[in-house]
């Protein structure tokens, strides 16, 4: 049995994880951290980390990057393996989340998506057969709420591509104010927002009269919940270390 702590057990996020472990034998949720404190789940539910005294095997974090700080010295304090599934985070609190790892499992995807993961995987691939003949862009679109553009999976993918190629490419956020030809060492990155799409990312690999593209689309957020879930059971008695979906992935 994997018990979890749920930080944004009160989210969207947080009520699509603790439905689907509600119905699983193999994982519980003993305790849920949230501002808004209400309990409706049947587990307490704590306003900040360190009012949670309750013991478990790993902490699942979908929140917001506003409550990084106070959640990493918890896990950190408590030696608690944590599953960070919050986007959004700054290039301090990415390095901050390194340093914990010395201290604590710390397990992070930009996306908890096993398709989303495998997508990475091909890209990179064909990027590294194409690379010199086709031009790289890639077209995220998600929901009006999404605070984050672009998308953190959105960079991943960009991150992915970009350690293959010998000739590394800058990122291209915003063509408007350029009136010039389009480089042949960038990857456009475009953000679309609006409605209630959960998470649509393609990569499309533009050559000369043919065209290229790897697509992967989310029709529910359940997909994201059940990798964090996968993530906290395989987390579950680890060393201290900064673990990815890649390791995850081999391991099933």
């Amino acid at each position: 049995m994997t018990k979890i702590i749920m930080n944004g057990c009160n989210g969207k996020m947080g009520q699509v994880i603790t439905r689907l472990v509600s119905e699983m034998e193999d994982v519980q949720i003993v305790a849920g951290i949230d501002f808004n404190s209400e309990s409706n789940n049947g587990y307490p539910v704590f306003k900040v980390p360190s009012d949670c005294n309750v013991k478990a095997d790993a902490i699942i974090d979908f929140s917001h990057p506003a409550a990084f700080g106070n959640l990493v010295e918890y896990a950190v304090s408590r030696k608690l393996p944590l599953v960070m599934a919050t986007t959004g985070l700054s290039q301090l609190q990415m390095k901050t989340l390194e340093l914990a790892s010395k201290e604590t499992p710390i397990f992070i995807s930009a996306n908890m998506s096993l398709g989303v993961n495998l997508l990475i995987d091909l890209v990179k691939k064909a990027a590294k057969v194409l690379e010199g003949s086709f031009d790289i862009e890639i077209v995220e679109k998600h929901h009006s709420q999404k605070i984050d553009a672009p998308s953190g999976t959105a960079l991943a993918i960009a991150d992915g591509i970009n350690s293959v190629l010998e000739q590394k490419c800058e990122y291209e956020y915003d063509r408007h104010s350029k009136r010039k030809k389009r480089s042949k060492q960038e990857i456009g990155i475009h953000a679309v927002r609006g409605g209630t799409i959960v998470g649509d990312h393609s990569v499309i690999f533009a050559g000369t009269d043919e065209i290229i593209e790897i697509n992967h689309t989310a029709m529910s957020r359940e997909i994201f919940a059940v990798g964090a879930i996968k993530a906290a059971k395989f987390l579950k008695g680890k060393k201290p270390g900064y673990y990815s979906m890649n390791d995850l992935i081999q391991n099933i």
